[in-house]
C-alpha cells in the first residue's frame, strides 16, 4: 500500500505525547510515535515497557507519554510480561467478556541491553510460543540509561565505560550480535530492520505490518545516542542516513522465512563516514589505527553480502 506519510503525520494525532524527559537528538521518541502512528484510528494498544531510558524518561508517575495503556516491565520481562496480557486478552474474548467490536494489539518496546541481553530468553520464549504480539528493539547499542556500559549490540572497538578505549585494548573487541537473525530461526511471519529517517515511510510501512500481521513479529531499529555515540543533538538524522548509506544497517524484512532488501545504495559509502562524526570511534583515526577502520570495513561488507546472498536463496522458486 503508498502512502503520504506526510497526510498521516499531519492528520495522526501521537499516542506517544510531547513532554517527555528523552535527551535532545536522541533516535527513540520518533521510533516510538511512528511505530504507533501506525496503528489504524479505532484500536487500541496495551504496550510493555522494558526498564531503559525510553521507561524511565516517558513514565514518570504520575505522568505518562504514553495514551495507551503502559505497563512497566522489569528489564528482563517486558515480552513475558505482554505475553501474558495477550494470552489474558484471548481468554477474556473467548469467555465473551470482552467487546467484539474494540481490537487490542500489545507492543512491547526495549532497548538492546533489554532485548539482546537481560531479556532475550523472555524474548525467544515469548516469540516461540507464537503470541499474537510485536517486539520493537530500539538499538542504541549500549546500556545507555545506566551509564554506556556495553552490551552484545555495542560494535567492534566503540569506546564505552566498560570498554575504554586504550594503547593496549581498543575499545569493545567483539563483533555485534545479528539479532534480527536470532530472531528469523525462531520461524517468526515477519523480522524486519528499519531506521527513522527522513520521510519515515520504511518505519511506518513495517510497524504496520508487524502491527497487522498475526503472530509473533519483531522489528529492530536503529535509535543512536547523542550521549553514548557523542554526535551533535541536531545530527540525528544525519548519522540514521550514513547508517544505512555505508550499509552498517541495512534495511530489509524476512516475510515467512524470505529476505527482501527494501533499499540498495546505488553509491555505497565508505564506513568511516558513519564512524567519524562519533566520538565513540575517535580513537580509530588516531595516526596508526588505520586497520581498525579497514576491520570494521571487512565486517560490514561481509554482513552485507550474507544479507545479498540471503536475499537471492531464500527468493529462488
Amino acid at each position: 500500500m503508498a502512502y503520504n506519510v506526510k497526510e498521516i503525520i499531519a492528520n495522526k494525532p501521537s499516542r506517544f505525547t510531547a513532554g517527555h524527559r528523552m535527551c535532545a537528538g536522541c533516535g527513540a521518541p520518533p521510533i516510538a510515535r511512528m511505530v504507533l502512528r501506525a496503528l489504524h484510528d479505532d484500536d487500541h494498544a496495551v504496550i510493555s515497557g522494558a526498564t531503559g531510558c525510553m521507561e524511565v524518561s516517558t513514565f514518570i508517575y504520575p505522568y505518562t507519554a504514553w495514551t495507551d495503556s503502559f505497563i512497566h516491565s522489569a528489564f528482563e520481562n517486558a515480552a513475558s510480561t505482554l505475553s501474558g496480557v495477550e494470552a489474558a486478552y484471548k481468554s477474556l474474548k473467548k469467555q465473551g467478556k470482552l467487546p467484539d467490536d474494540k481490537h487490542t494489539k500489545f507492543i512491547a518496546f526495549g532497548g538492546d541491553g533489554g532485548t539482546y541481553d537481560i531479556g532475550l530468553q523472555s524474548l525467544s520464549g515469548a516469540m516461540e510460543r507464537g503470541h499474537d504480539m510485536v517486539y520493537v528493539c530500539y538499538d542504541n547499542g549500549a546500556y545507555m540509561n545506566t551509564g554506556i556500559q556495553r552490551s552484545s549490540a555495542t560494535p567492534k572497538y566503540a569506546d564505552t565505560t566498560t570498554t575504554p578505549a586504550g594503547t593496549v585494548i581498543p575499545g569493545k573487541m567483539q563483533s555485534r550480535k545479528d539479532l534480527a537473525k536470532i530472531m528469523v530461526g525462531h520461524h517468526l511471519p515477519y523480522v524486519a530492520q528499519t531506521i527513522a529517517l527522513n520521510n519515515f515511510k520504511d518505519l511506518y510501512e513495517k510497524s504496520e505490518k508487524a502491527i497487522y500481521t498475526e503472530g509473533p513479529c519483531f522489528l529492530n531499529v536503529l535509535a543512536p545516542c547523542p550521549r553514548g555515540w557523542g554526535y551533535a543533538t541536531d545530527e540525528l538524522m544525519n548519522i540514521n542516513k550514513l547508517a544505512v548509506e555505508t550499509c552498517y544497517w541495512p534495511l530489509y524484512e524476512v516475510i515467512d522465512g524470505k529476505y527482501v532488501i527494501n533499499y540498495k545504495p546505488k553509491n555505497r559509502l565508505p564506513i568511516e563516514e558513519f564512524l567519524k562524526p562519533q566520538k565513540r570511534f575517535k580513537h580509530m583515526f588516531n595516526p596508526g589505527n588505520e586497520w581498525m577502520i579497514e576491520d570494521f570495513q571487512k565486517e560490514v561488507d561481509a554482513r552485507w553480502q550474507e544479507l545479498l546472498d540471503l536475499e537471492e536463496i531464500t527468493n529462488k522458486e
